[in-house]
């Protein structure tokens, strides 16, 4: 399989979403499921769970079985072992296939990054996130990270003349999370958008993902991470949200700190306020950037 195949799938399975999607697909009856059924399970609209299945299908992961009008979903078994590496096992722990997530991050980063370094920020993103929020989706979310940190660095070499900001709350679960989607939503690629946490959870809140997938934003690869030094020294802006005495202060930055109510252990109709409160702030600052 071909090095791109092989980013397009570490790139597929960085979505929490679809990681479950895969670990349902793996436990249902038949090791088969179908959209309808997805949805109900992960509390999602159905469109939003066939858009995850397109990526899935598109990059080779799953394959498609039609049976009169309904459509049934199963691994390809000629992924298995790779979603294995990337995903763990089920059942047992199995540490996460770093050699290969750094062979797929080299080949992306070729000609910016050499290997060791590469190998070194894989390495580090994996013990921040083993430390943060345990083996949950470790080996996916490590790839992601990793790429994250590596961009942050490449930014703060070169200052981008696109605006990066960073979006800070405790958790990064919950307004940080609602913060990022709505402004990657309305800014797209004008702008870079990194969240993290003082103290991450292991997941984004469901009602977060509820509150945002009603209005058309999707979560896409997101989840909680670590704050670091990298990350606030590649963003131009810095929100924080309830945290603002953890985030380290560099000159250069524009920091605001946003008073909102958190949204942990809130009803959804709080969360859909917190929700609206933070889409007004977004949208002035989207306008002041």
């Amino acid at each position: 399989m071909s090095s791109a195949v092989h980013d397009g799938a570490l790139t597929a399975l960085a979505d929490p979403t679809r990681a479950r999607i895969v670990q349902l697909i793996q436990d249902a009856d038949g090791s088969r499921a179908l959209v309808g059924e997805l949805a109900e399970e992960l509390r999602l609209r159905q469109p939003t769970v066939s858009h995850h299945m397109g990526v899935l299908h598109t990059e080779g992961i799953v394959i498609r079985e039609r049976e009169g009008r309904r459509v049934w979903y199963s691994i390809d078994p000629a992924q298995a072992d790779r979603i294995t590496a990337i995903l763990g096992s089920r059942g047992a722990e199995v540490a996460p296939d770093l050699d290969r997530i750094v062979d797929d991050l080299a080949t992306r980063y070729r000609g910016t990054f050499n290997r060791e370094t590469v190998a070194r920020c894989v390495q580090e993103s994996h013990d921040l996130l083993l430390r943060s929020s345990g083996t949950h989706l470790l080996a996916s979310r490590t790839a992601r990270f990793a790429s994250d940190l590596l961009d942050d660095r490449r930014a703060a070499r070169s200052r981008a003349a696109r605006p990066t900001v960073l979006f800070v709350c405790v958790q990064n679960a919950g307004r940080s999370q609602l913060a990022a989607g709505i402004l990657r939503q309305l800014a797209g690629d004008r702008v870079t958008v990194r969240t993290a946490g003082s103290a991450p959870a292991s997941d984004v809140r469901t009602a977060v993902v509820t509150a945002l997938d009603e209005i058309g934003v999707p979560l896409g690869g997101e989840f909680p991470k670590p704050l670091t030094d990298e990350a606030v020294k590649a963003a131009d802006v810095v929100i924080t949200m309830g945290c603002g005495d953890a985030c380290p202060i560099f000159p250069g930055r524009r920091y605001e700190d946003w008073d909102l109510e958190d949204p942990v252990g809130k009803p959804l109709s709080t969360v859909r306020e917190i929700r609206d409160d933070i889409d007004r702030r977004v949208r002035a600052l989207l306008a002041n950037l």
